[in-house]
């Protein structure tokens, strides 16, 4: 697909398709120029250490945003996206005062939209029902229009550390569960990461996910031993990674090597622990443990209620793994050994440096540095009141820390598409003219996003967190840049491409007909009167879009290509007869899209510093 605005010429220069990692290189070198991520060769801390480590407070900041500017960029991070309004209220409540407000807001519920929308469509169209689009429409509707805006960007985060995936089909058949999967977060974003990683070893798409859903013990007879998929995922992806880490995040080396946390004897010891888990069900026998029924009847929330230990299936023997050993058991107890099992997982040091330097990544920075990662670790390990494992006040110290509320140089992360979308939607706010917010399944890298959320390719997540795309001058630097790893041919063009199409037709899917009347055009749709009324003053239009998409931190180069390119969008003269008035209207509207297209395939709005 190919570009055909006038002012394009300028967007293609930014996208040059013949060298993507060249071309990625340029966008986003010197835009992560932070402290390098490389682990420094150094003795392991004393228990004093690590104890003065976790009592340190943290310095001291200015908690009133210095500019709007300040306060947008926090939005950034805290959101997905500032608004007009949200500059004004933190700008008279500041840093703090804000993010108290923002844990108080109830928890929005996914599920309870997704079965309205449902009941709705089933009434409209007997025989039909909801699927993965209302999931999606919920998602967007909150992360554009949401007050809880902290709550809904946590939830993000954390659904690409503990991942399951629609993409396989187990999960993606269930989307009710999966509106329930992200309530699940949402509920646990301000809470406990014990009671976090419960929630999610108990939840039954995880366990349809990672296959520990029906997992049975051990049968000498016939040599089955239990799936391990799950226990090897829970300490490398959820938990405690696979090297030993010092409180500051950087591997704990013996001479000179990283040490592993775990090898295949803790996996093995740890899969017996999660034997005897199946569905919620009226009863515990076989009938309900293999198929979620027994006699016809089963429990229609089966798919999100926490799953059911069935006690004769799970694995009694002594279970050994991370240096700790849970006996052997004379009448089986699958909660019992769970419980032990991730209180072990929850206790770990690694837990806090490995949680924190990766909600800081999807938060703040792709680079964070050593001290950045120790000043949170220690608040995962003591709030200050003697609580671990306390999510808000880890939320709090990411938000707060001298670097992330630097200035914008000291920071910096590539936007992945989701968060890129919705920062355009929350600075020119559009309307759905269903009121669904149907954007719908936005994975196709050559006309979409390339990423929709809950649809990661792998458990891995879209992205790795220590990925650094080869032959760049950020990976040479010993950077890591995790969102550059869905940079392609198709996701570069696609990007602008997409962006023209929304900003020519309006965002999502095309509506039909809708309460009797006929649209026949895009769900979300914005008026661009503001933007209109400056359209014949290039320069006060391109300010304009800048200040709601770059927060004062757009290049004089970028401002000058942009206005350059504006101008030569010529607009008629208004005749004598005024007939050519939709002539001029059109015009004005070209310039207004070229001006937000230009800006939003731009190094600085692709690079959130």
């Amino acid at each position: 697909m190919s570009i055909r605005t006038p002012a394009v010429s300028a967007a293609q220069k930014f996208f040059a398709l013949a060298t993507p990692l060249s071309l990625a290189a340029a966008m986003f070198t010197g835009l992560l120029a932070t402290a390098p991520a490389t682990a420094a060769d150094k003795p392991a801390a004393t228990a004093a250490q690590r104890t003065a480590v976790r009592a340190a407070p943290l310095p001291r900041i200015a908690d009133l945003p210095a500019s709007r500017n300040d306060a947008a960029r926090f939005l950034t991070r805290a959101g997905f996206g500032p608004t007009p309004a949200e500059i004004d209220a933190l700008m008279v409540q500041g840093y703090s005062a804000w993010i108290d407000r923002q844990f108080t807001l109830p928890a929005t519920s996914h599920r309870a939209y997704w079965e309205a929308r449902d009941a709705a469509i089933q009434l409209a169209t007997p025989g039909t029902t909801a699927g993965q689009d209302q999931v999606w429409e919920s998602f967007w509707r909150q992360a554009v229009t949401g007050e809880d805006q902290l709550r809904q960007r946590v939830v993000f985060a954390l659904s690409q550390i503990f991942v399951i995936s629609a993409i396989d089909t187990s999960v993606g058949d269930q989307p009710r569960a999966l509106a329930a999967w992200l309530d699940m977060l949402g509920a646990n974003a301000f809470g406990s990461y014990r009671r976090l990683l419960e929630d999610v070893s108990l939840h039954p798409l995880m366990g349809l996910y990672l296959s520990h859903l029906r997992n049975q013990k051990a049968d000498t007879t016939t040599g089955r031993i239990p799936d391990q998929n799950y226990a090897r995922e829970v300490m490398q992806l959820f938990s405690i990674g696979v090297v030993r880490l010092q409180p500051d995040g950087t591997p704990l080396l013996v001479n000179g090597q990283p040490v592993e946390t775990y090898g295949s004897a803790d996996v093995a010891g740890l899969s017996h622990v999660f034997t005897g888990f199946s569905y919620a069900c009226p009863a515990v026998n076989a009938s309900c443990f293999f198929n979620g029924n027994t006699g016809g009847q089963s429990d229609p929330d089966r798919f999100f209620k926490r799953m059911q230990a069935y006690p004769q299936y799970h694995s009694m023997i002594a279970k050994s793994f991370l240096g700790t050993t849970i006996p052997a058991q004379v009448v089986a107890d699958p909660m019992a050994s769970l419980t032990a099992a991730l209180d072990t997982l929850a206790g770990h040091p690694n837990v806090g440096p490995f949680l924190a330097r990766q909600l800081i990544q999807r938060l703040v920075t792709s680079n964070p540095s050593p001290a950045y990662v120790r000043d949170v670790a220690a608040v995962f390990d003591n709030n200050g009141s003697g609580v671990r494992g306390d999510l808000k006040a880890v939320v709090r110290a990411i938000l707060l820390h001298p670097q992330a509320l630097a200035s914008p140089g000291a920071t910096a992360k590539v936007r992945e598409p989701v968060l890129r979308l919705g920062a355009y939607l929350r600075a020119f706010p559009h309307t759905s003219d269903t009121g669904w917010w149907r954007v719908g399944n936005t994975d196709n890298p050559n006309a979409s996003l390339g990423q929709t959320p809950l649809r990661s390719p792998s458990v891995f997540n879209f992205y790795r967190p220590g990925y650094a795309p080869a032959g760049t001058q950020s990976a040479a630097a010993g950077l890591v840049a995790p969102e550059m790893q869905l940079v392609n041919e198709s996701s570069v063009s696609g990007w602008v491409n997409y962006m023209r199409d929304n900003l020519t037709s309006g965002v999502g899917q095309t509506n039909g007909v809708v309460n009797g009347v006929t649209l026949n055009r895009r769900d979300l749709q914005r008026n661009w009167a503001p933007e209109m009324a400056l359209a014949d003053q290039p320069a006060a239009l391109t300010a304009s879009v800048v200040e709601k998409l770059l927060y004062g931190r757009a290049s004089a180069g970028l401002v000058n290509e942009i206005t350059t390119a504006v101008g030569r969008i010529a607009i008629p003269v208004l005749n004598a007869q005024g007939t050519n008035q939709p002539a001029i209207d059109t015009a004005k509207l070209n310039r207004v899209r070229s001006a937000v297209l230009l800006v939003l395939a731009s190094p600085e709005f692709l690079a959130a510093k």
